[in-house]
């Protein structure tokens, strides 16, 4: 092996070594941006389930109420028609 291509060789194995740790960062950074990416999601979704936890009661006497309302309409229409 003459100096050229051993010279050459080195600078190869600089470059292949330079390109093997981005590479490594890059598939960190993926590996982090996925980890926080399905942590935001599964904070959005928990905040979502235990609003509509807290939320459930409120929204169940509102519905009751409208239905007795709704009833009583409907009471008062059947006694306009007779």
């Amino acid at each position: 092996m003459n100096p050229e291509e051993k010279e050459l060789l080195e600078k190869t194995y600089e470059l292949e070594k330079e390109n093997n740790h981005m590479l490594r960062g890059i598939r960190n950074s993926n590996r982090w941006s996925l980890f926080f990416r399905l942590f935001y999601w599964f904070i959005i979704i928990g905040l979502s389930v235990g609003a509509f936890y807290f939320i459930q009661p409120y929204l169940e006497s509102l519905m009751n109420t409208y239905s007795s309302v709704q009833d009583g309409l409907g009471n008062i229409n059947s006694l306009w028609s007779k």
